[in-house]
């Protein structure tokens, strides 16, 4: 992980499917956690959505606000 990847995951959108258009830190945790016990996406997404995973997981998502 590195700091680039944080300011991401408060500007990239979901590119597809139900979520389409949201923020990727705004993604409800069950729709992360589907995406883990389903296989996330090659590429920066899927290494996104994981990394999202694990900071909604481990209750760290305040860490993101000031970068919103």
């Amino acid at each position: 992980m590195n700091p680039e990847d944080l300011q991401r995951l408060t500007t990239l959108a979901m590119p597809y499917g139900r979520y389409k258009g949201t923020v990727i830190a705004d993604l409800p945790g069950n729709y992360l956690a589907w995406f883990a016990r389903e296989g996330f996406p090659k590429g920066e997404i899927g290494r996104l959505l994981a990394l999202m995973l694990e900071i909604d997981h481990n209750g760290l998502g305040h860490l993101l606000k000031p970068l919103r």
